[in-house]
């Protein structure tokens, strides 16, 4: 400071002696005040393409990966999951492998319970093109999941996985690049987002149906659907119109299942990208799973399977551009009925009250053995079949040992 007061000082001296212009000194004096950058500057390295991996996808968008685990040559299906802020095997997947287990004092949560989990420590992951090493594994119990989305779920690829990565999943052309961390060139035509992160992106939204709120909502990638608040958020808020009609329903997750309503919330927008008559669930988050008042809820991957998306966790960003799919039309079916794959066959598992599935006569222990013709036994063919709104399904259950065809109406909650 000391050194441009006296520069400053011999400048104003200058003046005099050679007589400047009053316009000219004062633009050189402002010049002096500005901060002067270095002509070189230190950048990070360019991020360089290490592999490209397949994937296949799931109702509501949900992301299977193939994988293999340690020197064990069975292909293992992980779910990539921007939600889970670590990385994770299924209880069964462990006791397969006789892995040795660490007790902890850390608990996760899921929208039906909490509980503490072990660890598998330093274990390695191998994806193809790429070996991630040094990973301890949390192990839960994800035969729910399993179950709903008849494939042995065998564990969830997370936070430990994204934080060393930048990760581009193009579901235009099912597959995800994977680079080391540098400077990376965002495609032309979209949007760089700019979320808050722990381990989970926290990315703030604008809801519209009542009346408008601005609020922040987890970005999962985990979730098959578009939009999940909680009811203390729903009803502090009044995010919700006083006359939206709510269906009952029951959603599946981390801890089991659990009694959730369905209704529409007028528009959603992310960045610039603004969606109508967005499906979204509401339920009573014993847990907090939402992260109320901090957070919202969550914003699904019904959603942002939407675009193709880069997640650039060590820059803390993530880019999202339209594809192919932007304009697909959401899912507004309704039927009240839950059916899981258990011991190999599609079974009923839930009906709700007066709902469509009810009003048919299905009965709980029903066996789906085909819907529409399709015979497949593929408990995820089932599901887009019953997503076809106001459609009239012929389903054909096994009931007692018996075969029964059951004609189900499908709602719109639109």
């Amino acid at each position: 400071m000391r050194y441009y007061k006296e520069l400053i000082l011999r400048l104003l001296h200058l003046k005099k002696l050679i007589g400047l212009h009053k316009l000219t000194f004062t633009a050189f004096l402002f010049l002096l005040s500005l901060r002067v950058f270095s002509q070189e500057e230190f950048v990070p390295p360019p991020a360089t393409l290490i592999t490209t991996i397949p994937f296949t996808q799931l109702t509501g968008g949900i992301i299977i990966l193939h994988a293999t685990f340690d020197d064990y040559k069975d292909s293992l299906n992980f779910v990539l999951d921007t939600g889970s802020g670590g990385i994770s095997l299924d209880s069964l997947t462990s006791e397969y492998y006789h892995l040795k287990l660490v007790p902890s004092d850390r608990i996760v949560r899921g929208i039906a319970g909490m509980k503490y989990v072990s660890f598998a420590n330093d274990h390695t992951i191998h994806l193809p093109g790429i070996t991630v090493g040094n990973l301890d594994f949390h192990v839960n119990n994800y035969e729910i999941l399993s179950s709903a989305y008849g494939m042995h779920i065998d564990g969830i690829i997370g936070y430990s996985f994204f934080r060393r990565f930048i990760v581009y999943i193009d579901y235009d052309e099912m597959i995800i690049k994977v680079f080391t961390p540098g400077s990376y060139k965002y495609p032309r035509g979209g949007y760089l987002l700019k979320p808050q992160f722990s381990t989970l992106p926290m990315q703030a939204a604008e809801v519209r149906d009542g009346k408008d709120i601005m609020a922040k909502f987890y970005f999962d990638t985990g979730a098959g659907l578009c939009l999940l608040m909680s009811n203390d958020f729903a009803n502090d808020s009044a995010v919700f119109r006083k006359k939206r009609k709510m269906y009952a329903t029951i959603a599946e997750g981390l801890g089991g299942k659990t009694d959730m309503s369905l209704s529409i919330v007028k528009d959603l927008k992310v960045g610039p990208y603004r969606f109508h008559n967005i499906p979204a669930y509401v339920f009573n988050d014993e847990y907090n799973v939402t992260n109320y008042p901090a957070l919202g809820g969550l914003i699904g991957n019904d959603i942002f399977r939407r675009f193709n998306v880069v997640l650039n966790y060590p820059q803390q960003e993530i880019f999202i551009k339209p594809n192919k799919h932007y304009l697909d039309s959401f899912d507004y079916s309704y039927t009240g009925l839950g059916f899981y794959l258990i011991d190999g066959a599609i079974t009923v598992t839930d009906i709700i009250k007066s709902s469509p599935a009810e009003q048919a006569g299905f009965m709980i222990g029903d066996i789906i053995i085909g819907v529409e013709g399709n015979f497949t036994n593929n408990i995820q063919a089932y599901k887009i079949l019953m997503q076809n709104a106001k459609a009239r399904l012929r389903v054909l259950v096994m009931r007692s040992g018996a075969p029964q065809i059951i004609y189900l109406r499908v709602k719109s909650i639109l």
